[in-house]
């Protein structure tokens, strides 16, 4: 049995517990962002854990002395807003202990917050392209008892075998792509849950679903016919889609606004998708009845949503920004452009536009070139051998220095930290600069006031599922037909 509809995993901590967890409690996979989740634990502890839910969490954690540390280590009373948050170190290929702790207890505290009180599904959504932390993450979810993970922004052809290794705690690799290395010489994250335990026995965990995140049908073929094990299904994602896109096939090409441009060679073939016998969900565009409607019609199990979700009550955007974005979609100005240049990572990357935050020229070119988080860092071959570690969004001086290409700088914004400001968690530097946010949505922006009630300005999860079940029973609850074979 499988979810009809899957709650995207969108930026950094907009897809929170509370919303993963509302989602599943209705019976649908509820997903958490496990992109960067070391550092919005992290500031969520320094800030004071409201709730205690944080805290609350670590008391389950296998490892008691181990969620002490993390908690003494991070937790502060200073209350939300505006302030300088302690430094972390970056993901490298051999992370320090601290780091690697940090990980593996921050992903287990997301997914068991979501977890916490619902028997529905919960997933949680990494990219492919984010190598270096990707181990941990993954394990510290499974302690958790994830039930499904999700992947894109690159091709998780290893994920499959990591995933069976880690649920055995037997110790798991992971090649990491060097840029420009000459050499050929094979690099590994590695992660050990056996040592990570020490001389405690680790507990028995389960193997969740892997389903990998693709935008065509050669990729998806590609996985499923990998010897070392296929994921367990699909997720198909159009460019309509919200965060990082996949690439047109071919040679870039842009329109006169500065935009990808998408063609024929970029139309999905379903019929292949379908032959694979494997369950598959449609995303991008596909948030309403009829497109539910047109994916199970497809053959697909449902679909994906992540842009109607983003901008619902329970969603980790901060609340202010939040309704910013909802009264521009009532006034009709809102604008989402697909941005060939804002992520260092090279995949184009949708941008909302909204006043005052990195969207707009002006707070770009306000902003100090920084780079003191690394996720988005790629790692290189330097000059006497090691591997070294570089940015597009960083100094331009110091990318060059590194073998950068120039070219590449133009245009980068710093993901990392616009989208943990955009979740209330901003960075004020030591002159008093604040990071400024960045928003990104799908197209589907512009019309998510199809799940708003009339006088109303703000809207709930539930109100997305139930809108969206339509298609399936008129009028029937957020939980009616949560799940098909």
């Amino acid at each position: 049995m499988h979810p009809i509809i899957i709650q995207g995993g969108m930026g950094v901590g907009v897809s929170s517990w509370q919303l993963a967890r509302k989602v599943a409690s209705l019976g649908h996979l509820g997903v958490v962002s496990g992109t960067a989740v070391a550092v919005t634990v992290a500031r969520r502890l320094a800030v004071g854990d409201d709730g205690g839910h944080i805290r609350r969490a670590l008391d389950h954690f296998p490892i008691a002395d181990m969620a002490a540390r993390v908690y003494e280590r991070h937790f502060r009373r200073s209350g939300p807003g505006g302030q300088k948050f302690r430094g972390l170190p970056s993901p490298t290929v051999d992370p320090g202990p601290a780091l690697q702790e940090l990980t593996v207890v921050a992903s287990f505290v997301e997914v068991f917050l979501a977890r916490e009180g619902t028997d529905g599904p919960v997933g949680v959504n990494l990219l492919e392209k984010i190598q270096l932390p990707t181990l941990p993450s993954l394990y510290g979810a499974m302690l958790a008892d994830v039930d499904y993970v999700l992947m894109g922004a690159g091709v998780p052809v290893r994920i499959p075998a990591i995933i069976d290794r880690l649920a055995k705690h037997e110790d798991a690799a992971m090649p990491v792509d060097i840029a420009g290395d000459e050499r050929g010489t094979k690099v590994e994250s590695r992660f050990s849950p056996r040592a990570f335990f020490g001389e405690q026995e680790p507990p028995a965990i389960r193997r969740p679903n892997f389903l990998a995140i693709v935008s065509s049908a050669t990729l998806a073929t590609y996985l499923d016919r990998n010897s070392s094990g296929s994921p367990d299904g699909f997720v198909i994602e159009m460019p309509k889609a919200g965060g990082h896109n996949a690439p047109p096939r071919g040679r870039m090409k842009l329109d006169d606004a500065g935009e990808p441009v998408y063609g024929p060679r970029d139309a999905i073939d379903l019929d292949a998708i379908r032959a694979l016998g494997k369950p598959f969900w449609l995303a991008g565009g596909y948030a309403t009845p009829e497109g539910l409607r047109e994916a199970l019609a497809a053959g697909a199990t449902g679909v994906q949503v992540g842009t109607a979700f983003a901008l619902c009550d329970e969603s980790g955007l901060a609340p202010s920004l939040k309704q910013r974005l909802i009264d521009k979609v009532l006034a009709g100005t809102a604008r989402v452009r697909t941005d060939a240049k804002a992520s260092p990572t090279g995949f184009p990357f949708k941008v909302a536009e909204v006043e005052g935050t990195l969207s707009h020229e002006d707070v770009v070119e306000a902003r100090p070139r920084k780079c003191d988080l690394g996720y988005l860092r790629e790692p290189y071959r330097r000059d006497d051998g090691k591997i070294g570690y570089r940015c597009a969004s960083e100094p331009i001086d110091d990318y060059v220095a590194k073998g950068g290409d120039i070219e590449e700088t133009k245009g980068r914004l710093c993901l990392c930290n616009g989208l943990l400001a955009t979740i209330g968690l901003a960075q004020q530097r030591d002159d008093g600069y604040e990071e400024s946010e960045l928003v990104t949505a799908g197209d589907d922006l512009t019309a998510i006031g199809r799940y708003l009630s009339e006088g109303s300005t703000s809207y709930s999860a539930a109100d997305v599922i139930h809108y969206l079940l339509q298609a399936i029973s008129p009028g029937a609850p957020a939980t009616a037909s949560a799940t098909i074979a």
